[in-house]
């Protein structure tokens, strides 16, 4: 791909006290979530209506710009058995042709069950279907950023306890 497509380990020399954008691509929209300075907590933030790629990318390149962002974290809907098909392919090539318009590191998450698992929670919150067709894509987004980043704090963690052998 490219030099800003990374792993979740180059996201650890990232600047601190900045934000990352978690993104949910699908066919019509694309939900954004948005994480806190401190890296800790994904918080839904906004559903793009896609028109196409130029306008789609410009739209998202400014909420990274207005938000202060230093790194994607875009969700990989892989199939159930990890093999990729074309939704994958479609979310390569969205990333392969947003790479020439952006430094910022960009990274592929495994998102296989994240738009399940959030409809299941507004179903167990008893959303009607108008409210979860609003807010499932943005809240897909955050859980596919809150899965990067707990996964980041863990090896953060690990990381600071290997320098430090004699911290309880």
């Amino acid at each position: 791909m490219s030099s800003n497509v990374v792993t979740l380990e180059a996201f650890t020399a990232l600047p601190d006290h900045a934000r990352l954008l978690g993104l949910d691509l699908g066919t019509k929209t694309i939900g954004l979530a948005l994480s806190d300075v401190e890296r800790q907590i994904a918080t839904p933030l906004e559903t793009i209506k896609r028109v196409k790629f130029t306008q789609d990318a410009a739209a998202l390149l400014q909420i990274a710009a207005k938000h202060g962002v230093v790194g994607l974290v875009v969700g990989l809907p892989l199939n159930m058995d990890g093999t990729e098909g074309p939704r994958v392919q479609s979310t390569r090539a969205f990333v392969r042709h947003l790479v020439p318009l952006t430094p910022l590191p960009i990274l592929f998450w495994d998102e296989r069950m994240s738009t399940l698992a959030v409809t299941r929670t507004l179903l167990d919150a008893d959303a009607s279907r108008a409210k979860r067709a609003a807010v499932v894509d943005k809240m897909a987004a955050a859980y596919i950023l809150q899965g990067a980043l707990d996964r980041l704090a863990r090896i953060e963690s690990a990381a600071a306890e290997d320098a430090d052998p004699d911290q309880p």
